[in-house]
């Protein structure tokens, strides 16, 4: 897959098959349409183009600094690597870009810029300057251009009424099954690993803390998870705990995970965490030995998870 940082940068030697759209979380309702571009780009011949935009264009048409998406633009680089695209598109999303009408949006970019042949869309997709264009606007844009466009109907995408926003939504209450259910993967991110207090060190537990650098990466709610990450070449299970830790006073919130019978000098790496299923919320204990004892509960119940999950 080539990936191109502006529209302007790509220059379409044959006729492309296009869709687009922010594509956060790049979920099962995003990847029906994915296979779909893929198919119909070798039964035409021609080369399959996603196009998408950074930063989101919430961000900047509501100037809303509070959203927060299932992906960064690498991670979502990565997923979409998987499904054999030859072309991805990521376009800055400026308030100049977003002034641009629906028919020049299609005769100057999709027409003149990416030669189409046929773009794929979802049924609910709308699109140019205030999103006053729809599927029929489109449809009679391919009939003025030449060329076609395939509506991905309700009943296909909806099935499961899968939304990135009901994934946000699911991430934001602690459902992480439900969010992995409706992204077809596990719900990952990825942080340094940064020097802490070294509290898990004094109960038997260290820890990993791990500082997310994209502001707007969503983290799932606060409490404990059963997670893994990739260890010099090795897939580690380990338990993560999200939040304040309330047993000790004035804890800075953190994301911490205790890999599982691994020891090693983490600090300054890069680590992916996968994120699999969520044992509880986090909790204040008055005494220590209680702390350790839920954890001790907590590993039994990740271990376990792992002996069922091989």
């Amino acid at each position: 897959m080539k990936t191109f940082s502006s529209i302007y940068n790509f220059h379409a030697q044959q006729k492309t098959i296009v869709t687009l759209g922010t594509f956060d979380g790049v979920h099962l309702g995003h990847q029906m349409i994915i296979r779909k571009l893929v198919s119909a780009s070798a039964l035409m011949g021609g080369e399959s183009l996603v196009l998408t935009f950074f930063p989101h264009p919430r961000m900047v048409l509501k100037q809303d600094d509070t959203i927060r998406l299932l992906n960064t633009m690498s991670e979502k680089i990565e997923l979409l690597e998987r499904y054999g695209l030859d072309n991805l598109v990521v376009h800055k999303f400026d308030a100049d870009f977003s002034q641009l009408s629906a028919e020049d949006f299609v005769a100057q970019i999709l027409v003149k810029q990416f030669n189409v042949g046929k773009i794929i869309i979802g049924h609910d997709h709308r699109f140019g300057k205030n999103r006053t264009a729809d599927i029929h606007d489109l449809r009679n844009f391919g009939l003025k251009y030449h060329f076609e466009v395939e509506e991905i109907s309700a009943q296909e995408i909806d099935h499961v009424s899968i939304s990135s926003t009901k994934i946000r939504k699911a991430l934001e209450i602690g459902d992480i099954a439900m969010a992995n259910e409706y992204l077809g993967y596990d719900y990952f991110f990825s942080g340094i690993v940064v020097s802490g207090k070294k509290l898990g060190r004094t109960i038997g537990y260290p820890t990993a803390n791990i500082e997310v650098t994209e502001s707007y990466k969503l983290i799932p709610k606060n409490g404990i998870y059963i997670v893994t990450s990739e260890l010099e070449g090795k897939t580690i299970c380990g338990m993560m705990s999200i939040g304040i830790n309330p047993t000790f006073e004035n804890h800075p919130y953190t994301i911490e995970v205790n890999f599982l019978d691994w020891e090693g000098d983490l600090y300054g790496k890069n680590l992916k965490i996968s994120v699999h299923e969520r044992i509880r919320d986090e909790m204040r204990f008055d005494q220590f030995d209680l702390l350790i004892e839920k954890i001790r509960e907590d590993e039994q119940i990740t271990r376990k998870y792992f002996i069922e999950h091989v």
